[in-house]
């Protein structure tokens, strides 16, 4: 099998503009809904946003690659990033690398994209590893290959360039970055970024994760600020389409499949980081609404429920999930919960043993 990087043009990607321009479009104007989404909110509620969706995408894009992070850890080794307030936890060389590289990302979005730069990132996610090559290019003469199946007759997915030629095919992606890409569109800019540094495979492990920082800067340069894409979570619920693309990308030169499933993905992380930042500013609207309304109980049960994000708990909140996390007992959790619907910071689905509870983030402002 021919792969893209062994064509006698590679690696010049052949693909219609055309064909993405309204999902260009949609992605702009969304991009202005997302900017403009927390700009009325204190200064204080916009770091706890930045570092929920920072800890989000890094535990997720960390999660794809089979690695699991403590999320509480995570976060405040994000906060302690970015110069906030943060507990004293220990927090891992894994979690400390993946939080300064989304960091570095986000912070230094408009600094220049350089192979030092790149470098760097590898020995930050890959800090503490000491069966690979750190902060450095693979090297070696074994094919780097993605397989499955068993060892005696496994399935070649993808072969890389040889390790000899990745510091000038780096060198080439660089050109590529500071030359043709930066004429592309945003989403095309992102999307042939990722499948190229994909195809070239520079490392001995880290290269989906930092793949998609790479993706994810070139988001933020060509819109000129810093965003936050959702695009660890969008690969993470649909791998198998995620990897199926890729591999075809991984074929050709002529990319218009790839540059149009991997700009859908990129409007779908949009959605979803839009998502994200309405809820987080409806709950910080909606404790304020409740101050002084609410017993240290309910609030602990609140909170449970916020943590489980824009979906919720599954099937709404029951009385027994109440008791388990306040520690109350029957009367106590009857009462609680009928006097947060009462004002209005739950909707009841249900009756007696099938009640279910949901947050309320609709009720009208008391003010």
């Amino acid at each position: 099998m021919e792969w893209n990087w062994q064509r006698q043009d590679w690696p010049n990607f052949r693909f219609d503009l055309a064909a993405t321009e309204s999902l260009e479009k949609q992605f702009l104007l969304q991009s202005g809904k997302l900017l403009g989404a927390s700009c009325h909110l204190s200064d204080e509620d916009q770091d706890q946003i930045r570092v929920q969706l920072l800890s989000d995408e890094a535990l997720l894009t960390s999660r794809i690659e089979g690695e699991i992070l403590d999320r509480a850890s995570l976060q405040s080794s994000l906060q302690r990033q970015l110069g906030l307030s943060a507990d004293s936890r220990r927090v891992s060389p894994a979690e400390r690398g993946v939080s300064e590289l989304v960091v570095d990302g986000y912070r230094g979005f408009d600094q220049e994209l350089t192979l030092e730069r790149i470098l760097k990132w590898h020995r930050l996610l890959m800090q503490g590893r000491g069966d690979i090559e750190v902060g450095a290019f693979r090297s070696g003469g074994d094919p780097m290959r993605i397989v499955s199946g068993p060892i005696h007759d496994p399935r070649v997915h993808y072969e890389a360039p040889p390790a000899a030629d990745v510091i000038r095919e780096m060198q080439g992606f660089m050109n590529w970055w500071n030359g043709v890409g930066r004429s592309l569109p945003c989403l095309a800019r992102a999307s042939v970024a990722h499948l190229y540094f994909e195809s070239i495979h520079p490392f001995e492990d880290g290269n989906g994760r930092i793949g998609r920082a790479l993706s994810e800067l070139a988001v933020s340069q060509s819109i000129g600020k810093p965003v936050i894409l959702s695009l660890s979570r969008v690969i993470d619920s649909k791998r198998t389409a995620y990897y199926d693309a890729l591999a075809r990308g991984s074929r050709t030169l002529v990319i218009d499949d790839w540059v149009a499933y991997f700009s859908k993905a990129l409007l779908e992380a949009q959605v979803l980081s839009l998502r994200s930042v309405e809820f987080l500013i409806g709950k910080a609207r909606f404790f304020d609404r409740l101050d002084r309304q609410i017993n240290a109980r309910q609030e602990k049960a609140l909170l449970r429920m916020f943590r489980e994000g824009v979906d919720g708990f599954q099937g709404g909140l029951s009385a027994s999930n109440y008791r388990a996390i306040t520690k109350a007992g029957t009367a106590t959790t009857t009462r609680d919960l009928a006097a947060l619907v009462e004002i209005g910071a739950l909707r009841r689905t249900g009756e007696r043993k099938h009640a279910r509870y949901h947050l309320n983030l609709s009720a009208p402002s008391s003010d």
